[in-house]
């Protein structure tokens, strides 16, 4: 198979979806991989890296499109792309289709087979190719909200772990999946007082097992809600239904309940965010201020830490890259049920039921 992969160009978005040693083990298989010049850059691999792993390097994105049968990404296709994607072209990567009609629109349209790495789902409701990204995205959220706290970015001008003889600060974590428990563990090791809520008992327990005393669980209510972000320093969103949009937590109404300078982090804003005020940002502009609530909706938080993020990522993707590309996506996708599960577009017909529920088109 002929697999392609682009440069990311979306705003600030430096991870890779294929290493240097992915493309080894596909050249091993007698798949060509066709790189676009300089797009492992910012994750540490030079074109001389893929070149010497059996890689042929493209001078431009429009080239990688024009050849590859199967494009590998890391980041949805944004409006640049979408006229490059060609009738019964495979596109592996994060699509998040539930939260965007233009999106959706324009791959129907394509009629490309559009397979999305967060709803490949294992038969114990696990997302194997969404968990890495999560636990970097969770792990930043607590360490963006606590720099985001400091007065000059308007913030509260809290520390976030306090210091002896002067209270901590108080952070909420609203869902206790993968993000929710690794951004509760990062305020937890910082010092803060952690308070996370969810609607399953079951990952209540499990929270309450594997954390320290000072992490409190909440059972997910409106109620409950109110009542604690009128103390709240930082509040992390990290609730997830996969493939479906994210459900509004916190109401617009709600931010004059909290002090001015709290901070709200939105991890579940590729899903279209769980903050009813949430709007998409980027590295570049991070911020905006609502109602003096300093909001970071960032939608692609694991590219500021492209290494580690591309790494973690391929760690994952790489197995069903492999498999993509050794049966073709029919035959991997009725072999595999979880893949099967990631299969989202056909060939402009649309495939997974959360889209449809979105009433996208």
């Amino acid at each position: 198979m002929k697999i392609g992969v682009p440069i990311e160009i979306k705003n600030n978005e430096s991870r890779v979806s294929i290493t240097p040693a992915g493309v080894f083990e596909l050249s091993k298989s007698k798949h060509q991989v066709y790189v676009q010049s300089k797009a492992g850059l910012a994750s540490g691999f030079t074109d001389l890296d893929y070149r010497e792993a059996g890689a042929e390097i493209l001078p431009d994105i429009q080239s990688v499109y024009q050849v590859a049968e199967m494009i590998v990404k890391v980041k949805e296709p944004i409006e640049e792309e979408y006229s490059l994607a060609r009738e019964g072209q495979i596109i592996f990567t994060y699509f998040h289709f539930a939260s965007s009609q233009t999106l959706t629109q324009a791959m129907i349209d394509s009629k490309a087979v559009c397979i999305a790495y967060e709803t490949v789902q294992d038969d114990d409701g696990s997302l194997p190719l969404l968990t890495p990204m999560s636990e970097v995205a969770g792990r930043m959220a607590t360490q963006q909200g606590a720099k985001y706290l400091e007065k000059p970015i308007r913030g509260k001008g809290i520390l976030l772990g306090g210091v002896p003889g002067v209270t901590p600060g108080k952070v909420l974590v609203l869902g206790a999946g993968v993000v929710g428990i690794q951004a509760a563990k990062m305020a937890a090791g910082l010092g803060a007082h952690v308070i996370i809520f969810d609607i399953s008992m079951k990952r209540l327990r499990y929270v309450n097992d594997i954390m320290p005393s000072h992490v409190i669980t909440a059972f997910s209510n409106e109620y409950n809600i109110r009542k604690h972000i009128k103390t709240a320093d930082l509040i992390i969103g990290a609730v997830l239904i996969a493939g479906a949009k994210a459900p509004k937590l916190i109401t617009k109404d709600m931010l004059k309940d909290m002090q001015p300078g709290t901070v709200m982090v939105d991890v579940a804003v590729d899903q279209g965010g769980c903050f009813e005020t949430t709007r998409p940002t980027t590295h570049e502009n991070p911020t905006y201020i609502v109602d003096d609530v300093v909001h970071y909706c960032v939608t692609n938080m694991p590219g500021a830490v492209p290494y580690t993020s591309t790494l973690a990522l391929t760690n994952v993707t790489f197995p069903y890259i492999m498999e993509i590309a050794n049966k073709g996506w029919k035959e991997a996708c009725a072999s595999n049920p979880a893949l099967a599960k990631g299969l989202s577009l056909e060939e402009g017909k649309i495939i997974c039921k959360e889209i449809l529920k979105a009433e996208l088109v």
